[in-house]
């Protein structure tokens, strides 16, 4: 997979350039992302971009969760959640 902010420095620093609406899924695989915006509170299950599955438990509304994911997992309780890059 090919990893463009890993690979440029700035692109870590810069402002997000756009917000994707993420469909839970077990099986879909987005592109990596740069964070998740949680619109609506819950537990946030994801696969992370090294393979590992992580489980954030009770995620407020409105937190941006500054990680690298390729899937957000059906058990994932949060709602409104926009994939960031």
């Amino acid at each position: 997979m090919s990893d463009f902010i890993g690979q440029n420095e700035r692109a870590v620093l810069a402002p997000y350039t756009k917000a994707v609406a993420v469909t839970k899924s077990d099986s879909t695989i987005i592109p990596a992302t740069r964070a998740l915006y949680i619109g609506g509170a819950g537990a946030v299950v994801v696969t992370m971009m090294d393979g590992s599955e992580a489980t954030f438990s009770a995620v407020p509304v409105g937190t941006t969760l500054k990680i690298r994911v390729t899937q957000v997992k059906n058990a994932t309780a949060a709602t409104n959640i926009l994939a960031l890059y």
